[in-house]
């Protein structure tokens, strides 16, 4: 692990500070790293998705063969895409 030269600076209210200090010694560690692994777990979960997906061997089967099928002309679709939008009339009112 690199050695750590970056600091946050966090500000908590009495009742915050109270609770990461009860959770902290309850889990056996400094209040610093309690808040920096919770907070480093929580952001690995919100990017989890972003980065992989695990799926079991029927789930892996069905999305490697929707992979595998050749693209499909949706009705509606490249007309929906190619149609002018409220935006695109905002962009030629800008100009």
């Amino acid at each position: 692990m690199n050695a750590k030269a970056e600091r946050l600076h966090l500000r908590v209210d009495a009742e915050q500070k109270a609770l990461l200090e009860a959770a902290s010694q309850a889990a056996g560690a400094s209040v610093s790293t309690f808040v920096l692994k919770a907070a480093t777990d929580a952001a690995a979960d919100v990017l989890a998705d972003r980065r992989a997906f695990l799926l079991d061997e029927d789930a892996w089967r069905v999305f490697d063969e929707a992979l595998g099928r050749p693209a499909q002309d949706l009705a509606g679709l490249r007309e929906l895409l190619s149609t002018p939008t409220v935006l695109d009339d905002m962009g030629e009112a800008q100009r």
